[in-house]
């Protein structure tokens, strides 16, 4: 009678293989890419917020919303790829307003 470890404790792949390398990559790059994708809302939200009346006119203002609305549409996407579903979290930490959220078809309920 022979006896093996349960599947649980068994590692998937080998290293000799070098597809933990490759995943090891991979998850890199998604980290990297949605640090990048939540910097650039971050950005094109503040540049929204820094719209004043008196001095911006408002077509500019247009332009500021759809770059927010575009931005946070990545940021939310790139979320979906690295498997993180709850946007709730996000639009509370960037403080995205509602007029961007509508844009996107969202809503912070």
């Amino acid at each position: 009678m022979t006896v093996r470890p349960p599947q649980s404790l068994r590692q998937p792949f080998s290293v000799e293989s070098g597809f933990n390398v490759l995943e090891y990559e991979l998850r890199a790059e998604r980290a990297s890419s949605l640090g990048r994708s939540g910097l650039k809302a971050e950005a094109a939200l503040a540049e929204l917020n820094a719209w004043d009346p008196a001095r911006h006119s408002q077509d500019d203002r247009h332009v500021r919303l759809r770059k927010a609305a575009d931005a946070v549409w990545d940021l939310f996407v790139q979320r979906e790829i690295c498997g993180l579903r709850n946007s709730r979290d996000v639009i509370q930490r960037y403080g995205i307003p509602d007029e961007v959220l509508v844009r996107l078809g969202s809503t912070q309920k």
